[in-house]
């Protein structure tokens, strides 16, 4: 039997598969981690941790487990939460679901665990893992969670094959009603807990909110542009990897906003412009000008993009051995965001980095994005968009 530590989050998932382990006979060991209690945002009274912590340590009491809270909050304020405000300073859509699995989960924690003499590491993730052969060695495949309403492989688009070795999805293979029954048979306290909705201060706060108490409000001009400008008809269309460039003259002054870093593309709520016939959504921002261009409608052209690009240095393979060569084709099916339908692609590698072109327009695509590329129900890797 092995040794593993179970990132327990005080959630039904994580003692679930804390559960299952201990049951199968493993040496189990349950670690809490805290990631967030900066005072400088007012945000502490509003974020669960501590709540969550007794959840879980009530769990590992039950499961007769080791319990251990370990503060990753200095890291994880240093590789998330700074990395977060300097993405939407410039511009761009960081998600920090990702990233947090990649710098702090199967990072730091992954460290700490093994520092324990883990054998393995497990998470409460709907996903799964696959052993296979490759040339005689031993290799690993990170595949769909079964349940098609809640599989998490995207938020590990970033892992690593040797970190999958090392890691274990215990209830990869179930349902999620499956899951909370379990935790109901086994008069679990999480059984019935709702779902966490992403990380915490985001969750438990607007997002405007947030990023108002580190980058300060400034106001800046809001641009209409036509569904009929001339851009659209003069751009190639088909082979377009990057989003529409506006100027103001290409515009309908609109009013003002409060920061152009405030803002997202494809974005909705909380624009604070209307008197148009049809709903406004962001296009595009410009942060160096402080520039925020609008498009009328949710099928407005500048809201939608045949292909993509991911700077060379930014393209991840789960198995290095898998990787394209320059002058390359292959197609996938590829998601953007999490809970996104797959839709084919053709990725053509070249020298200036990696292009991903779409079988079908995709809607708001933004920078700082992750777009991850899967080969049937396996996950082969991913990029960050330019």
């Amino acid at each position: 039997m092995a040794r593993i530590v179970v990132g327990m989050s005080g959630g039904v998932d994580s003692s679930v598969a804390a559960y299952l382990l201990k049951k199968e006979g493993h040496e189990v060991i349950g670690m809490f981690m805290k990631n967030w209690h900066d005072e400088s945002v007012t945000i502490s009274n509003d974020c669960p941790w501590l709540e969550d912590s007794t959840d879980a340590l009530l769990v590992a009491n039950k499961l007769g487990i080791p319990f251990h809270t370990i503060d990753f909050s200095k890291e994880y304020f240093e590789r998330i939460v700074n990395y977060m405000f300097k993405e939407y300073e410039a511009g761009r859509t960081p998600n920090p679901d990702v990233l947090c699995n990649r710098e702090i989960k199967f990072d730091v924690f992954f460290k700490k665990a093994l520092e324990l003499n883990a054998d393995f590491v497990a998470t409460g993730h709907y996903c799964q893992r696959e052993e296979y052969l490759e040339n005689g060695t031993k290799k690993y495949k990170l595949i769909a969670g079964a349940d098609p309403n809640k599989d998490q492989s995207y938020f590990l688009c970033q892992i690593s094959e040797e970190q999958l070795s090392k890691a274990l999805f215990p209830i990869g293979h179930l349902l999620k009603p499956e899951v909370r029954k379990i935790a109901e048979e086994q008069n679990l306290i999480t059984a019935n807990k709702k779902d966490s909705q992403g990380l915490c201060f985001i969750g438990k706060v607007k997002l405007p909110e947030f990023l108002q108490q580190k980058l300060k409000a400034k106001k800046g001009k809001a641009y209409e542009i036509p569904a009929d400008a001339a851009i659209y008809k003069t751009t190639d269309l088909e082979n377009q990897s990057s989003n529409f460039e506006y100027s103001e003259k290409d515009g309908i002054y609109k009013g003002e906003h409060e920061g152009a870093h405030f803002y997202t593309i494809g974005q909705r709520k909380g624009i604070g412009i209307g008197g148009s016939p049809l709903p406004l959504f962001v296009i595009k921002t410009d942060t160096l000008k402080n520039i925020v261009y609008l498009g009328q409608g949710e099928n407005h052209p500048g809201l939608f993009r045949k292909g993509l690009k991911i700077k060379t240095n930014d393209i991840h393979w789960i198995n290095p051995s898998h990787a394209m060569q320059v002058g390359e084709e292959r197609k996938y099916d590829v998601r953007i965001r999490y809970r996104q339908d797959l839709t084919p692609a053709f990725l053509i590698l070249k020298e200036g980095g990696l292009y991903l072109k779409f079988d079908e327009a995709q809607r708001a695509v933004a920078a700082g994005q992750f777009a991850a590329w899967y080969d049937g129900n396996v996950l082969m890797g991913s990029g960050v968009i330019e």
